[in-house]
């Protein structure tokens, strides 16, 4: 054991499709795990969302590198044999099937627990295994829309929008793998596994536990926040600013040169600067409009006041910091080419071309499996 690879001689057999499960077994493979992705003849759901790089797509290799792909088709009796004898020799198991569905494959908690008492076995679906939606089906955007994400994050039309980012996938895959980390931790001390219920719900309510405090304290209309805060106009883009305490708002106007708003007793408070929001931005649009997004960095940075040009995912990825930090690693992945992939806090950079780099192919590790179970060259 190590603390690269504190994983390492652990075997997890992932049967989950999309993003929650598979990525938290990713972060798994990553700390050293031997994971083996168990997908059906069509291959895991995510190798068809967006553009296609083969059977590969930019969900599938974000959620699958450093594993192992064998197909199992669990309507036919001998490859219901290879996944009995798979969950003989593993030690963390997962599904996302919906409620029962696992059950009638006859790969339910009570199924492999008989087959491997230690076994730690997380199942995560939408809403839950229990209670009036169980069953309903759900992607990221429903629980955006469901946890009340999408109610805070309206555009200029007053229309409701999505957050363009798998926040809701990614939160609930970060809670998975803490989940399993910490049962396999206190497995060592345990003489049984333990079943663990994930779901998108919880995951998505998880962060944004002071949002739903807040709304249900105030009767759902939150005090103002930070004032100014927010997005502003450049002459060539957008930057993004946060004065957090009152004693930055001067330093502020004295930065933009603008004397007016400095000694204006509007403006004293951040109550007060919400009260006359309006006649406030008056003055802070043009000094933003006028200037040049590096000119106003620079201007800001100097005044030490949190700030930011907003980015493409492109300049993110070119930036020097995120460069000079190792902040993104750069790999090349088998039939699409070089692909960037950020770095997983606590873990060395990843290194292009080894089996932790790269996602697999559908059913690329077929007979080496097979060979390690005991069925030689079958298949």
């Amino acid at each position: 054991m190590s603390y690269d690879a504190p994983f390492a001689g652990l075997r997890v057999v992932d049967l989950s499709q999309g993003i929650a499960g598979p990525y938290s077994a990713m972060l798994l493979a990553q700390y050293g795990a031997d994971v083996v992705k168990v997908e059906p003849p069509e291959g895991d759901w995510a190798r068809g969302l967006g553009k296609r790089y083969g059977d590969m797509t930019a969900f599938a290799i974000a959620a699958n590198l450093g594993k192992r792909s064998i197909v199992v088709d669990l309507k036919a009796e001998e490859d219901r044999q290879i996944l009995r004898r798979l969950v003989s020799t593993a030690d963390v198991f997962l599904e996302s099937f919906r409620p029962g569905v696992a059950a009638r494959l006859g790969v339910g908690y009570p199924d492999v627990e008989a087959i491997n008492p230690r076994l730690i076995y997380l199942s995560v679906s939408g809403f839950g295994q229990a209670g009036p939606d169980a069953e309903r089906p759900a992607v990221d955007t429903v629980f955006q829309a469901y946890t009340g994400l999408m109610s805070v994050n309206r555009g200029l039309d007053g229309i409701p929008h999505r957050v363009p980012v798998i926040v809701m996938d990614m939160a609930t895959a970060l809670a998975n793998f803490q989940a399993m980390a910490v049962a396999l931790y206190a497995r060592r001390d345990e003489p049984r596994g333990r079943y663990i219920e994930s779901s998108l719900l919880r995951g998505g309510a998880t962060i944004q536990a002071v949002s739903l405090i807040q709304h249900h304290l105030e009767g759902g209309k939150p005090q103002p926040g930070l004032t100014p805060s927010g997005t502003f106009r450049a002459s060539d883009g957008w930057i993004n600013l946060t004065i957090l305490r009152d004693a930055d708002f001067p330093v502020l106007c004295d930065a933009l040169e603008i004397p007016a708003a400095k000694g204006d007793p509007r403006f004293a408070t951040n109550d007060l600067r919400f009260a006359n929001v309006a006649a406030l931005n008056a003055l802070l649009d043009p000094a933003f409009a006028r200037r040049t997004t590096a000119e106003l960095s620079t201007r800001l940075r100097a005044a030490r006041l949190m700030h930011q040009r907003v980015n493409s995912f492109l300049e993110f990825l070119d930036d020097p910091h995120v460069q000079a930090t190792g902040a993104v690693t750069w790999i090349e992945q088998p039939g699409v080419g070089r692909v960037p992939v950020p770095s997983v806090p606590g873990l060395p950079p990843l290194r292009s071309g080894t089996p932790r780099a790269t996602a697999p192919s559908l059913d690329q590790h077929r007979k080496e499996i097979l060979a390690e179970l005991g069925w030689g060259s079958v298949g």
